[in-house]
């Protein structure tokens, strides 16, 4: 993997938040349901799993 490659999985990565801001938004809210996590960890859960989910898309249209 080049830095080329590298550079145009992270810039894909933007577009991919469409898809990928509902998942987060429904796994904190279960979190928060089942676990009792406070707001601000909900708020890191849907961020983080937002952003992974977003780069793992941009890397398999990428890739594939």
């Amino acid at each position: 993997m080049t830095a080329h490659d590298i550079m145009i999985i992270l810039v894909m990565t933007f577009p991919m938040f469409i898809f990928t801001i509902y998942p987060g938004i429904w796994l904190s809210d279960y979190l928060q349901e089942h676990h009792s996590i406070k707001e601000s960890q909900k708020r890191s859960v849907m961020l983080v799993i937002t952003f992974f989910g977003a780069l793992l898309l941009s890397s398999l249209l990428h890739f594939v």
